[in-house]
């Protein structure tokens, strides 16, 4: 358990949940990186899902796929994002994975027929992939988010986890906690005391906090800073704020100069000052926040956007980070508008498209609000607006295509239309058994896989290589059968999978569309703040001459 020279960072919330943690920790490896350190992140869902595959987007979020294909939360995206590097499996854990694995072991005699009890086994094996994942990163530092609050149940064993950890090692581990300090409007002052509770609810764990942030509306006065540090038992340099940014890009900046990485160093026993470099992350946060570029207006369509009175964009949270990116590097700054494809069949009129360069169509599943998404395509494609499509927004794109090009009025997806004169989209021949056998969780095509990408085309001139790699997360492609038919209409498949069987990216010449282009995998899951997707750069290049050009 716990070699030495390994140090862990704890980051866990309290008072509410959506406070920030993901970007706390994301920013304090950002940090961190920068001093030159070796780092790793951890997410810990307090969830019995297994992995993050199976959950409803509209309620959770995005599912972010990692290279090797695992299901995860979107705070690994931030993770990736933020360190810019790739996290495996093992970085991720749910109290499903958690338990499945320990009654696996036990179910194999791993424990050589003891008692295997929730305390300490259930710890002992958080522990145990925790230090796993450090050591196949070779990290000199690992972060570990703890979701949900203090307080909670279902947190009281990755607490104790961390407890232990503490315990053993006491000058390797540093706990912070992420508190939010309410301004009740009818008040009008900021008040401390659910961050003295949620202080109070750690201590009654065994835990304490090593640096508290507090995140509120804004900076934190020096009052109340004295006040968090008497009651919650820490010095005063060790309670930070954590205000509201204009961008989340801004918070690894607005850390370094209340010198967390600094603190955090001191807290682990880490020798010395380190010097940190921040300089592009700087240069990109500055670019990401301009107000004086000229902007270009995105359509985002999509059907994850219904969540009672209010629009949860977070389905879309790659898709919408990628575009961030591309077009800080365009010196652009994007204006997204969230479009609910069900509008379009509850008779709003596509033609409010007109006024948008661009329309991305990100991707999702099953049959709601896909007229409305294919009326969307029609528009892009008759009005010469830029389109991006990801994943089902491919197909459907095809599809499309093959209705009012090629003429199929009946074509369709078998994932929708099973019985289907015209299957333009059919299931995978080896997703036929997973489904024929309910098994749904973590059986999709998941993760890398190559693609070459033909010469001429505006796919091999934005990669400018022949062979990529991208991540993917579906089960149905573009049937064989009509693949013919469709490129003697005009459509060009200009990625596949090397042995030819599969169509990985579809796209219009550039004679017949500025930019009509759709993508079977995903490719906002590799888009970085400091190395933007190309395809996202290129789109964003079309609806720039489009928006000129009107």
């Amino acid at each position: 358990m716990a070699k030495e020279g390994y140090k862990y960072i704890f980051v866990v919330g309290g008072v509410m949940s959506g406070v920030g943690k993901g970007i706390v920790s994301s920013s304090i490896g950002c940090i961190l990186k920068s001093k030159g350190l070796r780092v790793t992140a951890i997410k810990i869902d307090p969830y019995i899902n297994v992995d993050a595959g199976t959950m409803n987007p509209t309620e959770h979020g995005e599912v972010f796929v990692l290279r090797d294909g695992y299901e995860t939360d979107q705070d690994m995206g931030n993770y990736e994002r933020f360190l810019d590097e790739n996290l495996p499996e093992i970085n991720y854990m749910t109290t499903g994975r958690v338990y499945l694995e320990v009654i696996r072991r036990e179910r194999n005699l791993e424990y050589k027929g003891k008692n295997v009890e929730v305390v300490p086994d259930i710890p002992l094996e958080v522990i145990r992939r925790i230090d796993v994942a450090t050591e196949a990163a070779k990290a000199d530092v690992t972060l570990i988010e703890i979701g949900g609050t203090i307080g909670e149940y279902q947190n009281i064993i990755f607490l104790e986890a961390a407890r232990m950890l503490k315990q053993r090692h006491p000058q390797d581990v540093a706990v912070v906690m992420v508190s939010y300090v309410p301004i009740p409007s009818n008040i009008g002052e900021m008040k401390t005391k659910p961050t003295q509770y949620a202080a109070r609810s750690l201590n009654s764990v065994g835990l304490q906090a090593d640096v508290i942030l507090a995140r509120a509306e804004v900076p934190l006065d020096i009052k109340r800073k004295e006040k968090i540090a008497i009651f919650c038992n820490i010095e005063p340099s060790r309670v930070l704020s954590a205000p509201d940014v204009k961008s989340i890009y801004d918070v690894p900046l607005n850390f370094e100069k209340d010198k967390l990485g600094d603190i955090l160093l001191d807290i682990l026993h880490l020798p010395g000052k380190r010097r940190t470099n921040l300089t592009r992350w700087t240069r990109f946060a500055k670019a990401a926040t301009s107000r004086s570029a000229p902007e270009v207006k995105i359509a985002v369509v999509g059907k994850y956007f219904d969540s009672g009175d209010f629009v949860l964009s977070d389905a879309y949270l790659s898709v919408i980070e990628a575009i961030k990116f591309s077009a800080a590097k365009l010196n652009r700054r994007p204006v997204l508008t969230w479009i609910n494809s069900k509008d379009f069949e509850k008779g709003e009129p596509v033609a409010k498209l007109k006024q948008y360069d661009g329309i991305i169509v990100p991707g999702g599943f099953g049959e709601s609000g896909i007229d409305g998404i294919i009326k969307t395509i029609r528009f892009a494609r008759e009005h010469k607006i830029p389109y991006f499509g990801l994943c089902y927004g491919m197909q459907l794109m095809v599809i499309e295509y093959a209705r009012n090009v090629l003429g199929l009025k009946n074509a369709h997806t078998t994932e929708i239309q099973k019985t289907s004169e015209d299957p333009v989209v059919d299931i995978m021949l080896e997703q036929k058994k997973h489904l024929s056998e309910n098994k749904y969780g973590g059986t999709m095509r998941l993760g890398v896989y190559p693609a070459y990408l033909k010469k001429g085309t505006m796919a091999r001139a934005a990669y400018k290589e022949e062979l990529v790699e991208e991540r993917h997360r579906h089960r149905y492609e573009i049937n064989p059968a009509y693949i013919k038919k469709l490129e003697e209409a005009g459509l060009i498949f200009s990625g596949t999978s090397p042995d030819g069987v599969l169509m990985e990216i579809a796209e219009l010449p550039r004679k017949m569309h500025p930019f009509m282009l759709g993508t079977q995998f995903h490719p906002e899951l590799q888009a970085r703040p400091l190395s933007p997707h190309p395809l996202f750069t290129e789109f964003l290049r079309a609806a720039i001459t489009h928006k000129h050009r009107k």
